[in-house]
């Protein structure tokens, strides 16, 4: 009897103390990890980026450089969270403005903003292009408009549609800078 009055106090106590640690596992709170400093070519600030990351416990950056020749005319940062897709600024050279098309962003109910030659921003993304001739000692030499965009997928906040045109200037100034654009 004495055994069996011991392993019943064994098993209860061992589920108290299963019980507390779990409780205590769920009041933690989440949060985004932090970006690491110039992150995406150093073209955002990282606490204007930081709020709109959705939580998780591990952050990957995947970052194309930001150089431009006939052959690669893209370039892309993506940020993921656990795997996700977190944040992504993508920049393209077009050749002619008529290849800029944004009908697919129609049902988004964008906004305008004036960023650029012409701006959207909806809740989860922003784009924008603006004319950018290359300089004699920049490439790539025939392109002659720049397109960038920017994604926050899954941002604890789902409306950005106020962070975002922020990040989308911040965005332009840097590639503008950058390239040294005519």
């Amino acid at each position: 009897m004495r055994h069996t009055g011991r392993l019943v106090a064994l098993v209860s106590l061992s589920l108290t103390l299963t019980a507390a640690t779990v409780g205590c596992t769920e009041k933690k709170t989440e949060s985004a990890p932090k970006l690491p400093q110039g992150f995406c070519w150093n073209a955002f600030e990282r606490d204007d980026v930081q709020p709109i990351l959705p939580t998780g416990e591990r952050l990957k950056q995947d970052v194309e450089d930001f150089r431009f020749t006939d052959r690669n005319r893209s370039a892309s940062c993506l940020i993921y969270i656990d795997g996700n897709n977190a944040f992504d600024a993508h920049a393209d050279f077009e050749d002619n403005e008529d290849l800029i098309e944004w009908s697919s962003f129609d049902e988004l109910k964008p906004d305008p903003v004036e960023i650029g030659k012409k701006g959207i921003v909806w809740d989860t993304g922003a784009i924008t292009y603006f004319p950018c001739k290359s300089t004699a000692d920049s490439e790539p030499p025939v392109a002659k408009f720049l397109e960038l965009t920017i994604y926050a997928g899954g941002a604890r906040v789902k409306n950005q549609r106020k962070t975002l045109p922020g990040l989308l200037e911040q965005f332009t100034a840097f590639a503008q800078k950058e390239l040294k654009c005519a």
